[in-house]
């Protein structure tokens, strides 16, 4: 692998002290790569994104290093670096879509002109047209997703994180963020989580297997398929 955009060592998290959810956790995130991340209900993948995305103060880690650099996930350095969109969120509820976007490119300090011609397009591949002015309290849950997609995939962090980003999409939606997610590459880093197989075996470089807080084993290139990846989770249902 090329030099890491994220190495993390020995992580440890927890939402009470006794019960630890992640323990001894280590990964390493490649630059401009698709990342998935598949594990059984239980095994901690919402929360290691939720680690990563500073929502957690509950954790402790070895070692921390983002672009070759000592790094706090709660730092504001690494915050306006990277991006997560959650499987459910009902934050900014009374925001409309343009007020949201405007609002996390003002955070981020970018420039949402630079972009205007790449945010239609993706409202247009996401068929969100009609749902720009509308608060977020009052789409479906399909749209409310749409809309902090298109939000992150205008950003172009080098680090973005998406929690089961097909749920809630339509056919159509879901084929083209298969296609946004895979051509990610040439702005920075995915990571996902999904319970889809064909979201995995389409667009991941790699495949990190998630069991009892841990990274139990790694999928690369042609070892991406169908078959070794329900044998990953049938074994961990027997081991379980």
């Amino acid at each position: 692998m090329e030099a890491s955009l994220l190495s993390i060592r020995d992580l440890d998290v927890w939402y009470d002290r006794d019960k630890m959810v992640l323990t001894g956790f280590s990964a390493e995130l490649g630059r401009d790569e698709v990342i998935g991340l598949i594990g059984l209900n239980g095994a901690g993948k919402p929360t290691f994104l939720k680690t990563l995305s500073g929502l957690l103060s509950g954790y402790r880690c070895g070692n921390i290093c983002f672009q070759g650099r000592p790094a706090g996930l709660r730092e504001e350095s690494f915050k306006v670096c990277r991006y997560t969109v959650f499987d459910e969120d009902h934050s900014f509820s009374y925001f409309t879509f343009w007020e949201y976007l405007s609002y996390v490119f003002a955070v981020y300090g970018k420039k949402q002109s630079d972009v205007s011609d790449w945010v239609g397009e993706l409202i247009e591949g996401f068929h969100f047209g009609g749902c720009c002015h509308m608060l977020l309290k009052d789409l479906s849950t399909g749209n409310r997703k749409k809309a902090f997609l298109i939000t992150a995939f205008a950003l172009r962090v080098p680090l973005l994180l998406l929690d089961e980003p097909v749920n809630g999409l339509d056919f159509q939606s879901t084929e083209y963020l298969y296609r946004q997610i895979s051509a990610y590459r040439a702005h920075g880093t995915v990571l996902f989580s999904s319970h889809i197989l064909e979201s995995i075996t389409l667009t991941a470089d790699r495949v990190l297997v998630l069991e009892d807080g841990r990274i139990c084993r790694e999928f690369t290139g042609g070892q991406i398929n169908a078959g070794n990846i329900r044998e990953a989770l049938r074994d961990e249902e027997k081991i379980g």
